[in-house]
């Protein structure tokens, strides 16, 4: 898989990320888990590691930390993963009990990547995150946001405080993140997480029953989705994406869309023409 560099330390972080809003808030029975335990093993197996999720993302946090555990080879798919999650809560303490919950579900004594969910208390937090840091708890720093509203104060916060991490909505229809986040990120040495990449589904719908263009598959996509994914992927700034699946046959399109060459400047230009079509 297509392998970029976390820009704080140089350490290389595969291009295709699992989220798990939604698809990974599942019950307790076996046959709720099937479809999420298949994704992680699937994700594993092709190289994948960065798998992302929050505490309001339901059971979610719980079924990825059992899935690891029982997954087959369990140990050393587990130990590979990169776990990110996050804390979205107010005041100190608050986002101290709700951060050692989120360890416990995960089974871990510490995690990849905690960022401040949606920018909530933002201030109080990262000043947690920075001494979690400081004790290894954390390996790494950041905030996360999904629309286009709050990039501002997105911004504000990336220029106030020093971040190893953004995750930011991004996509061929969502493509707001261009004008400022993008480059502030790059000229700050900050790695970028995209979600949303198919802009929560509208993106596949209104190409759905549109064919798939002959430039997308001279790039070796035979989806949209793959089109995409090289699109999000090709941008400089971005370290990684995360889209969500319960479906090892889509993780593995997805996956797909590292293959073969990117667009270059003048390409994307002329894919998001086509998507405005």
């Amino acid at each position: 898989m297509l392998m970029n560099p976390i820009p704080a330390t140089g350490e290389m972080l595969p291009a295709v990320g699992l989220g798990s809003y939604q698809t990974f808030d599942v019950g307790e029975r076996q046959t709720e888990r099937a479809g999420p335990r298949a994704v992680l093993e699937a994700f594993a197996a092709s190289g994948g590691r960065l798998v992302d999720s929050s505490p309001m993302y339901g059971n979610a946090e719980t079924v990825i930390g059992d899935s690891l555990a029982d997954a087959q080879a369990g140990a050393q798919i587990d130990g590979a993963m990169f776990i990110a999650t996050k804390v979205w809560t107010r005041g100190r303490d608050a986002g101290l009990r709700q951060m050692t919950e989120s360890m416990r579900k995960l089974r871990r004594e510490r995690v990849d990547l905690m960022q401040v969910h949606n920018l909530l208390d933002v201030d109080t937090h990262l000043q947690t995150l920075r001494e979690w840091q400081h004790e290894g708890r954390t390996r790494y720093v950041g905030i996360t946001h999904y629309t286009a509203s709050a990039h501002d104060e997105v911004a504000a916060i990336l220029r106030r405080h020093p971040l190893d991490f953004l995750q930011i909505n991004y996509s061929l229809v969502e493509r707001e993140a261009e004008d400022l986040l993008l480059p502030l990120a790059a000229q700050r040495g900050v790695a970028v997480i995209v979600n949303r990449p198919f802009a929560g589904g509208a993106l596949l719908n209104r190409t759905r029953r549109k064919p798939v263009p002959s430039e997308a598959r001279e790039l070796g996509c035979e989806s949209w989705s793959e089109w995409a994914l090289k699109f999000v992927l090709s941008h400089p700034a971005v370290t990684c994406v995360i889209p969500a699946t319960s479906n090892p046959a889509h993780l593995k399109e997805f996956i797909k869309a590292t293959d073969g060459p990117m667009p270059d400047a003048t390409t994307r230009k002329r894919i998001a023409a086509a998507i405005e079509l």
